[in-house]
């Protein structure tokens, strides 16, 4: 990705944190949002072009490297010397929270803002983009590897029945299917002994967003999610999946939540 500022210089330089933010009042952010398929990287990098913009990226797919293929990536080309920021910053075994999301996104719209360019926030993950918008300050708790295992074994039912105890207004915003998230939620509560949802303060931030919503036709987009598929297996999605799978990552790994990775490391598994 050669196109990409200083990913990585961007997000460990970042001296902010949930807690302490200090962002610029006034300044214009676009976001382009839309389901997948619609069109947003093109979209995001003609206005990048226009509008001597840098994009930054607030899909939760893109952070991973390796994870080129079965995510869509925009490819060099397609950035068409656009920069483009938190696009491969992590390692697929890496962990990875919706705070440090937050500080990141955050840090990465303050850098290119403070240079004059145009901050186009293009997604994505709607828990990201939420929290992004609202300006969440999602609890800084550290993971508890053994807690998530222990939590993993139990049944989602029975998880979301024991948020639903704890933290009703969790359970209804997370919903009764969302395993990774329940036993966040659940992992929050017993490390800290208070809730996700009394943690998770939201103070918008101070900037005049322009939102731009992408739709289409169902029937054309299934169309270009079925065009996008082939094209990933002919570009070799499998065998993406299986470097990945040599380096460690298993189905249970959260980055492999990406849509089709699951199933395709069970096609390389034979189950």
């Amino acid at each position: 990705m050669t196109e990409m500022d200083s990913a990585d210089s961007i997000v460990r330089s970042a001296s902010t944190s949930a807690n302490s933010r200090q962002l610029t009042p006034g300044l214009a952010v676009i976001l382009v949002l839309g389901a997948t398929a619609t069109g947003k990287t093109a979209l995001a990098v003609r206005l990048g072009l226009a509008l001597h913009g840098e994009v930054v990226n607030a899909d939760s797919r893109y952070l991973y490297r390796g994870m080129d293929i079965g995510t869509a990536k925009p490819t060099a080309a397609e950035m068409c010397g656009v920069p483009h920021h938190l696009i491969d910053i992590i390692d697929p075994l890496e962990d990875y929270s919706l705070a440090r999301f937050l500080d990141d996104i955050y840090h990465a719209v303050e850098v290119v803002g403070s240079r004059g360019s145009v901050p186009i926030v293009a997604g994505g993950t709607p828990q990201y983009l939420r929290g992004f918008i609202e300006g969440w300050r999602a609890p800084e708790v550290a993971p508890n590897l053994a807690l998530r295992r222990q939590l993993a074994e139990q049944p989602v039912g029975d998880l979301y029945a024991r948020l639903r105890e704890v933290d009703p207004e969790s359970a209804t915003r997370i919903g009764p299917h969302n395993k990774r998230r329940l036993v966040r939620a659940l992992e929050v509560f017993v490390e800290s002994g208070q809730t996700m949802s009394a943690l998770q303060r939201s103070e918008p931030p101070p900037y005049k967003l322009l939102r731009i919503g992408l739709r289409q036709p169902r029937a054309l987009l299934y169309q270009r999610i079925d065009e996008r598929v082939r094209a990933m297996f002919a570009s070799g999605w499998l065998d993406e999946v299986r470097r990945l799978r040599e380096q460690g990552v298993t189905a249970a790994t959260p980055a492999m939540s990406a849509h089709g990775y699951r199933e395709a490391l069970a096609v390389l598994c034979g189950t």
